[in-house]
C-alpha cells in the first residue's frame, strides 16, 4: 500500500501517491497505477465539476469526465508534471484542458458504456452536489478549485470522524468539532462540557487535541497529492484561500 509521510521532516515522502506516480513518467514503478487509481477515485468530482461547466449537455460531460480517466490511466502523460513543483490538482487540470482540445469535437457518447472503466464515478451524486453550488458566478477553472478544497477538506472530515466512531466518541465528535477553526460564535465550551457530561477544562484540551489530530489529517492528505514537504503548506494556504476562509487557514 502507498503511505503516507512517518516524519516530519518528509523522510518518507516519496512513498506518497502522487510522488510515486511522477516516477513513473521517469522509470517504471508497479505501484504506479494503484496510487494514480486512488487519486483519481478520491479527486474525480472536482475535474466533473470543471468540465460540467463547460459542457452545455450533462451527458456530454459524463462522457468526456469518464474518456478523460481513461485517458489517464491507460497512457499516463506524466511527463507534464514537474518532478520539482508538481501538485495533483494543478496536473490534473492542465491534463483535462488538453484532452478537451483534441476530444471536444468527437462523440464521445458513442463510447458510452464501451472500453474499460478504470475508475467507478457516482455521476448521480456528482450532479447532486453541482446543483447546490452556483456555478453561474464561477468560472470553470474557479469551480474546479473550489471543488477540490471542500472534497479534500471532507475527506480529512471524514477520516477523523471515523477515527473519533472507532473509539466510541461519536457524540465527543459531534460535539466538538465546532471548535476546530477555534470558537464558535453562538456556543462555549461551557456548553460542550454540559453536553458531555465533562468539565469545561477537561472539554478545552479535548478541542484542542482534535484540532491537533485534524491538522495531522490535512497535512498527511495534502502530502498525497504533491511532490514535496516543503509544498504541503503552501497547499494549504492555497486551499483556504480558494474557499476564502483566512480565519481558518491562520489556525491551521
Amino acid at each position: 500500500m502507498v503511505g503516507q509521510p512517518s516524519s516530519a521532516d518528509g523522510s518518507d515522502f516519496a512513498t506518497t501517491h502522487w510522488s510515486v506516480v511522477v516516477a513513473a513518467g521517469h522509470q517504471n514503478v508497479p505501484q504506479a497505477d494503484a496510487a494514480l487509481a486512488e487519486l483519481c477515485k478520491i479527486y474525480w468530482y472536482p475535474l466533473y465539476a470543471y468540465v460540467r461547466r463547460r459542457a452545455d449537455d450533462v451527458h456530454e460531460a459524463q462522457d468526456l469526465t469518464q474518456a478523460f480517466f481513461e485517458y489517464l490511466l491507460d497512457r499516463r502523460p506524466f511527463e507534464s508534471a514537474d518532478p520539482a513543483r508538481g501538485r495533483f490538482r494543478a496536473f490534473l487540470l492542465t491534463a483535462c484542458k488538453r484532452f478537451l482540445i483534441n476530444e471536444w469535437d468527437k462523440r464521445c457518447a458513442a463510447k458510452r458504456g464501451g472500453g474499460r472503466r478504470p475508475v467507478s464515478l457516482d455521476f448521480d451524486s456528482g450532479e447532486s452536489k453541482l446543483g447546490l453550488v452556483a456555478v453561474d458566478m464561477l468560472s470553470p477553472e474557479q469551480v474546479y478549485e473550489q471543488q477540490w478544497a471542500i472534497t479534500l477538506l471532507q475527506r480529512v472530515m471524514d477520516q477523523l470522524r471515523g477515527e473519533y466512531d472507532a473509539k466510541a466518541r461519536g457524540r465527543h465528535f459531534e460535539t466538538l468539532k465546532q471548535f476546530l477553526a477555534g470558537s464558535p460564535p453562538h456556543t462555549t465550551y461551557a456548553e460542550a462540557a454540559r453536553a458531555l457530561g465533562i468539565s469545561e477544562t477537561t472539554a478545552k484540551v479535548a478541542a484542542h487535541r482534535m484540532r491537533k489530530r485534524y491538522r495531522e489529517l490535512l497535512r498527511a492528505e495534502i502530502a498525497q497529492t504533491v511532490q514535496r514537504p516543503v509544498d504541503i503548506d503552501d497547499e494549504i494556504r492555497e486551499l483556504f484561500a480558494m474557499l476564502g476562509n483566512k480565519k481558518t487557514q491562520n489556525r491551521m
